[in-house]
């Protein structure tokens, strides 16, 4: 029985240890944080990444985000690129850190990376319509319309009368050749912006 009180004791006293230290180690990211927050908020981007540094843990997907964010602002596109993919590493599924990765891609210009990263996020979430819309306006970009109409078509079927939507597929089906489409599809612009001065410029273009 001694023994056993013994070994219970011992068993608290390391619970209460661990309890004080994650207690202290929250207080220490809290803070980090904080003062990250208030120097990005105004601007000075190095002192915002060095305050997160100090408590960094690369097992931590919110200082890895964070960091990916505080990189790409600063224009360190590379060290973003990095830190963004450390949080994919930890959440595989993550969203947020995909949508985050395509910022320091897209700045470099590395658009093959970009539409497999839109691609990943499609894999994961059919429906994600902000990664439909900005794939297609990657595609609309490269003047590939055929990949870029499936993807702007299919937000507007989730979106029916959702403005972003129904504008780039009318000029996707004008660049198409489908003018009967398109000058649908404008209508439609003016009927959520009426006098939308880019529906009407294609409008003019049909007549």
């Amino acid at each position: 029985m001694e023994f056993i009180r013994k070994f219970i004791g011992i068993i608290a006293l390391i619970l209460m240890a661990n309890i004080s230290f994650s207690q202290s180690n929250q207080a220490a990211l809290e803070s980090a944080f904080t003062k990250s927050y208030v120097a990005e908020k105004n601007g000075d981007f190095s002192p915002a990444m060095d305050a997160l540094k100090k408590v960094y843990d690369e097992s931590s997907y919110e200082l890895n985000l964070r960091l990916g964010w505080l990189n790409y602002n600063a224009g360190l596109f590379d060290e973003a690129i990095i830190f963004y993919s450390n949080s994919l590493k930890l959440k595989p599924y993550s969203e947020e850190a995909r949508f985050g990765l395509i910022l320091p891609l897209s700045a470099l210009g590395k658009w093959d990376k970009v539409i497999k990263t839109y691609n990943n996020i499609l894999e994961l979430s059919p429906n994600n319509s902000v990664a439909l819309y900005r794939l297609g306006l990657v595609y609309y970009g490269r003047k590939d319309y055929n990949k870029a109409y499936a993807l702007f078509n299919k937000v507007v079927d989730l979106y029916p009368f959702g403005y972003d939507g129904l504008l780039m597929l009318g000029w996707t089906s004008y660049f198409l050749g489908n003018n009967n489409q398109a000058k649908v599809l404008f209508n439609k612009v003016n009927l959520y912006n009426p006098g939308d001065k880019s529906a009407n410029e294609g409008l003019n273009l049909i007549k």
